[in-house]
């Protein structure tokens, strides 16, 4: 989710699966701060298949509402054996800066990075004169097909 999304680490963490649609593999916009705004956000196939393998193990049937149920020092551990088999420093943020890098390779303008990733548009042209709409950033998004694997 991570890689698909651009997302940061806690707005993972505390995604609740009522903050996505996932027939649209799509995550909604749940919080503004004076730095940080959400838009939508979506996430691929990839994602996808692998967030349906895991809702299906959940033994608590979504009882806190949040998508990961998962604890700090658990997710640390997950991060560090990865590093430990594949000889890579993956970490969220890691993953959100190949997002961003991966998505500027596909051809995505970096106004849409911006607003999948939820930081807030600094020009005048991105802030009054760009399409966020849900329909829009889905378009971009589907058009740069992103692949992690």
């Amino acid at each position: 989710m991570y890689a698909s999304t651009g997302r940061r680490r806690l707005e993972i963490l505390n995604l609740k699966l009522d903050d996505m649609d996932l027939p649209m593999r799509m995550i909604r916009p749940t919080s503004n701060s004076a730095t940080k705004h959400t838009w939508y956000s979506f996430y691929n196939a990839e994602a996808a298949a692998a967030l349906n393998e895991y809702l299906k193990t959940r033994v608590d049937k979504y009882s806190t509402g949040r998508v990961f149920i998962i604890q700090s020092k658990k997710r640390d551990r997950i991060f560090e054996t990865a590093k430990a088999k594949t000889g890579l420093d993956i970490t969220p943020r890691v993953l959100r800066f190949w997002f961003a890098n991966e998505m500027s390779r596909l051809g995505v303008q970096d106004r849409f990075i911006n607003a999948l990733q939820g930081r807030t548009p600094r020009s005048v042209l991105a802030q009054h004169y760009t399409d966020y709409s849900l329909e829009n950033l889905k378009a971009v998004y589907d058009k740069a097909a992103l692949k992690i694997l």
